[in-house]
């Protein structure tokens, strides 16, 4: 559901840096929030706090947002930690491997080129006629 981002508060949080928040910014600017921020009833954050930082600096009125109900201020501060922590990067080369087949995909060769173009055609052919 859509929040308005004036209307969620923040506590004490466990993170203190919010590092790169132009990138996760511009990132969410080219391809829109892919996760939704976690917020209780009463709007308090719960997880997301650089997701909102980066929205915020985009000018945005609303987010995406999921709302939880923690039982406690303990199991607030264990869903916290856990959002912080259950986090795995991408290992160097599963980046570069990603990278790679990113660069083939934005500079196709001759026959793949070529390909698509007998492709797009053959699809306008027989959607077009509908």
């Amino acid at each position: 559901m859509q929040v308005e981002i004036a209307s969620i508060r923040i506590h004490d949080r466990i993170r203190k840096d919010l590092d790169e928040i132009d990138d996760l910014a511009d990132s969410m600017k080219r391809f829109g929030q892919f996760h939704p921020i976690v917020i209780t009833s009463k709007n308090v954050l719960i997880a997301g706090r650089r997701r909102l930082a980066a929205a915020k600096a985009l000018g945005w009125a609303t987010i995406e947002a999921t709302v939880a109900e923690p039982a406690d201020a303990m199991r607030l501060l264990e869903m916290e930690i856990e959002e912080n922590v259950q986090r795995s990067p991408l290992k160097r080369e599963e980046l570069e491997d990603a990278y790679a087949k990113l660069d083939r995909l934005r500079h196709p060769g001759f026959f793949r080129r070529l390909w698509n173009a007998i492709s797009a055609f053959f699809y306008s052919l027989f959607h077009a006629s509908r």
